[in-house]
């Protein structure tokens, strides 16, 4: 397989791929180095000459946060991207698999969310600025391709969850805020608040799959557009709460405050392209999914990532 060089190791699937006990893999966290300097980054790459390298490392939110931070999230994640990219070109990477989002996804797309699309429009305002830096992958790598022959490809996740995921109430995305929530609402025996009406629907995926679907995309994915990870099943908002409700017994009160945002109502994926690829491929149900969340959750707290 060649020496994988995985960034953002330190994050939830980073984390997910420790437990998978994969040889010759370095792991690359913000500690070691920081991304978004590129003289750094050049010197860490030039240093490590990976034959291969999964790029996760980002700068991530949920609707709160792309909406309060929506110049850095820019800003940093552009910068990222490109010093990952042009790094691992100089220093020889044969093959190199990057992450954008749903979210990159135009406000007005035909639906289910096809790969062909993401250039088609502007994206959902509550997070364009996150979207636009993500999009700027799909690009930088088609450029790469076309000028130095450079193998990078790029994967669109739907909602990635799973233990080690960043804990934050505010800013944090929808499945370890809620998580969060209940616990706290447990502990305090109070309301459970959840933001806007749970009408919203998403596509989820466990870290641990998006870890699998990575390897095997590294060696074997070899077309020039990117490819949606996802297993295509929705779930509502309000049958998410009420299943995290059930796991973790919470026997309160929910209050949906639809003064808080739902963001975009629905972005259902096309998975016919990974299908066409791996037919048999088994995701985790989320009823488990969350279940091992919620008790890595619960064994961790409150020495979590916020």
């Amino acid at each position: 397989m060649g020496k994988i060089l995985i960034t953002g190791a330190n994050g939830m699937v980073g984390y997910a791929f420790r437990q998978l006990n994969i040889p010759e893999v370095i792991f690359l966290t913000h500690n070691d180095v920081d991304l978004s300097d590129f003289n750094a980054t050049k010197t860490a790459f030039n240093l490590l000459k990976p034959a291969k390298v999964i790029h996760l490392a980002a700068v991530v939110g949920g609707v709160g946060g792309n909406m309060i931070h929506t110049g850095e999230f820019f800003r940093k994640n552009i910068a990222i991207n490109t010093n990952v990219l042009e790094s691992a070109r100089l220093c020889g990477t044969k093959k190199l698999i990057s992450y954008m989002s749903t979210c990159v996804f135009p406000e007005v797309c035909p639906y289910p969310l096809n790969e062909k699309d993401i250039h088609n429009g502007p994206p959902h305002p509550s997070n364009f600025g996150y979207a636009y830096a993500k999009r700027m992958l799909e690009v930088q790598s088609s450029a790469y391709r076309q000028e130095w022959n450079c193998d990078y490809i790029v994967a669109i996740p739907t909602n990635i969850y799973g233990p080690n995921d960043i804990w934050n109430l505010e800013e944090g995305h929808v499945m370890p805020s809620l998580i969060h929530k209940c616990y706290l609402a447990k502990q305090n025996d109070s309301d459970l608040v959840v933001w806007g009406s749970g009408k919203p629907l998403r596509e989820f995926i466990f870290s641990s799959d998006i870890a699998k679907l990575s390897l095997w995309a590294i060696e074997n994915y070899k077309e020039n557009s990117p490819i949606i990870f996802s297993s295509g099943i929705e779930i509502s908002i309000k049958d998410l709460v009420e299943l995290v409700v059930e796991k973790m017994k919470f026997t309160g009160k929910v209050v949906f405050d639809n003064s808080k945002p739902d963001g975009q109502y629905r972005k259902p994926s096309d998975t016919s392209k990974l299908r066409k690829y791996l037919p048999d491929f088994e995701f985790t149900p989320i009823e488990e999914g969350i279940e091992i969340t919620i008790d890595w959750f619960l064994s961790n707290y409150p020495n979590v990532r916020l």
